[in-house]
């Protein structure tokens, strides 16, 4: 996830709402043919957008399958490499629908993969949790810059991006919109 605080007003668009319904719908269908359907299949989102893109999959794997699946979403506060180097922060709730993911398929979701540690901190939080038959990852944007082994087995878009840059999600349930922005970075009066 692209944490720096920018303003939205000098940033262009790289998808829009439709687009992001259209890679939806198009990550729903490869997790289907992957999973050989649904059955076992449970998504748990990485709060915030990840949450919400997860619910969204969910509805989309419903209307393809026509079975239900469930969807929750997974806390990494206390797992995160960098709580040293930043202020506490609210810890979120994890929900695992019903409640047991031992021998499912969870399929991670997240808005934005960048340097892989947000999904480093969701693999240790998923490992308090249970065993997983398997564990795949899904994303709405890859922009690489990977500092750990790390793949997304879903990619909405890959955009690649220079270290200057800044990718926003923007999501209707969040933000109002619907939107996949590209911009440069704002140096912090911190001097980040």
């Amino acid at each position: 996830m692209d944490t720096q605080q920018h303003s939205t007003d000098d940033m262009r668009p790289v998808l829009e709402a439709q687009d992001i319904a259209r890679v939806l719908t198009r990550i729903a269908h490869e997790i289907v043919e992957r999973a050989k359907g649904a059955d076992d299949v449970v998504l748990l989102g990485i709060p915030t957008r990840g949450v919400y893109l997860a619910r969204r999959l969910a509805a989309k794997l419903e209307e393809i399958t026509g079975t239900k699946i469930p969807v929750g979403s997974l806390d990494i506060t206390m797992y995160r490499d960098d709580l040293r180097m930043k202020p506490a922060r609210a810890i979120g709730r994890t929900e695992i629908p019903g409640d047991d993911i031992d021998g499912r398929l969870v399929v991670l979701i997240d808005d934005v993969l960048f340097s892989g540690r947000t999904i480093r901190a969701a693999l240790d939080a998923l490992g308090d949790l249970g065993r997983p038959r398997a564990v795949q990852l899904a994303v709405l944007v890859d922009r690489g810059h990977r500092e750990l082994p790390i793949r997304a087995d879903y990619v909405g878009k890959n955009l690649p991006t220079s270290l200057r840059e800044t990718v926003k999600v923007q999501l209707q349930e969040e933000d109002g919109r619907d939107a996949v922005l590209l911009g440069q970075r704002t140096v912090q009066a911190a001097g980040l």
